[in-house]
């Protein structure tokens, strides 16, 4: 409906909230909050999106790349494996949950500033599709490993363009100040090309680049396309090797509030693929197989957070908190980040929003808030409110803190609910201690 932030949501005859056929005060009353509720089907669409418009200005020598770090169980690996769709990981423990959903390694990305030799083992001994090594160091320890081994694994570089994408410094990683990848301004990345040529013990299959997050213009997409192909034909001229693979990385903006304007996928992977094959036929390269990383754009607007109102706090003049039952440790994105969301009551979503609150998480923490100046329907306590498009980066960046439990992950479709991950109990909180 036009009242809300993507075309998954909708109103049921009870005048409820529901996300994928499925009613959020039902959801609530059946798994407790908060609760996190995936939409199935959005996830599958937006994969869909993104396969078919590369199929298309590709041709087909592309492949999609889920970051799972975005958000990541078993049953998101699955979902994507079954659409054919690779994925990008960044931990032993994101490629393990990849590992026990049997999704296939060949199409696994293994990413990381600072992989620690036992990860690089482990993304080397199940045969991983792909390693992006980060710096000099880790890429000698993988030397080591594969020699150790006895394999040779394919790697790609990440490289740092150079390009500001006008979003949030912490969420910025493609300018030369940045803790990832190698610099092209100083000469670090055309000596990281020549060292690993030189390796016997990995295979350079491509570069990467990334370069930020939450990116609403087409812009610095194409300009780092551009940059990264006249990188690969500096190598080609000079070292007389032509780099096979290019990633593109993700950072594609959504919709988060009902004033945000992202470009539709599609408009980015046209006239990024014009900026390719342009720079090919202008260096006489062939054009690369592409791959790029959708996390956020995947995830995040299947999802939503359902909490219960608790305490309604008025300080007349000031403003008017309304507590919930969870916060930054389900969602640190606005303590980190200040993150903007749309809210609304998921008993009365339809009713005009005549009230400004800052919703208050239950932690200990000043700071811990979900977000202030929040237009909403007004709700009392016991009231269910919704969290819009919180599927990426909020569960997978959750904490314990105050020996508070995880909640619940439950995925929909076509109204129907099945839990994907269970809510935390006291023991699971206590289950390391010693």
């Amino acid at each position: 409906m036009s009242e809300f932030i993507s075309e998954n949501l909708g109103v049921n005859s009870q005048g409820h909230l529901t996300i994928g056929g499925a009613d959020t005060v039902a959801l609530a009353k059946e798994y407790g909050t908060p609760l996190y509720v995936m939409d199935e089907q959005k996830i599958r669409d937006t994969l869909r999106r993104f396969h078919e418009s590369l199929d298309r200005f590709y041709h087909g020598r592309s492949l999609v790349c889920y970051a799972s770090k975005a958000f990541s169980c078993k049953e998101m690996c699955r979902i994507v494996a079954s659409e054919g769709d690779g994925l990008d990981v960044v931990s032993a423990g994101e490629l393990y949950t990849a590992i026990k959903a049997g999704f296939p390694m060949e199409k696994v990305g293994y990413h990381g500033n600072n992989k620690t030799t036992e990860e690089l083992r482990m993304a080397v001994e199940n045969g991983v599709g792909h390693i992006v090594v980060d710096n000099l160091p880790e890429l000698r320890r993988l030397e080591a490993v594969a020699e150790e081994l006895g394999k040779v694994p394919d790697i790609m570089l990440r490289i740092k363009p150079g390009i500001d994408a006008h979003t949030h410094q912490f969420i910025m990683t493609g300018q030369i100040d940045s803790k990832f990848g190698f610099a092209l301004e100083t000469g670090e990345a055309f000596e990281a090309v020549k060292e690993a040529l030189s390796c016997g013990r990995v295979k350079l299959s491509g570069i990467h680049c990334h370069i930020g997050s939450q990116i609403f213009g087409i812009d610095p997409f194409e300009a780092a396309a551009g940059v990264m192909l006249d990188f690969a034909a500096k190598v080609k001229k000079e070292l007389g090797y032509e780099i096979p693979g290019l990633n593109l990385g993700g950072g594609f903006g959504i919709k988060y509030l009902n004033t945000d304007d992202p470009q539709p996928f599609e408009n980015y992977i046209e006239r990024v693929a014009k900026v390719v094959k342009a720079k090919c036929e202008e260096h006489g390269l062939t054009e690369p197989f592409i791959y790029i990383e959708p996390g956020r754009a995947v995830a995040a607007p299947a999802g939503l957070t359902l909490y219960t109102v608790g305490a309604r706090k008025e300080i007349p003049g000031i403003r008017t908190y309304v507590s919930v039952d969870g916060g930054m440790g389900d969602n640190p994105r606005y303590i980190l980040y200040q993150s903007e969301y749309e809210v609304v009551s998921a008993e009365r979503p339809l009713e005009e929003r005549t009230e400004k609150v800052t919703v208050a998480g239950r932690c200990c923490e000043s700071g811990d808030l979900i977000g202030e100046n929040m237009p909403i329907q007004h709700v009392d306590s016991g009231d269910i409110i919704a969290v819009l498009a919180t599927g990426a980066y909020n569960y997978s960046m959750s904490s314990n803190y105050n020996r508070v439990g995880k909640p619940a992950v439950v995925f929909v479709n076509n109204g129907e609910a099945r839990i994907a991950v269970k809510r935390e109990t006291l023991d699971d909180v206590i289950r390391n201690d010693v």
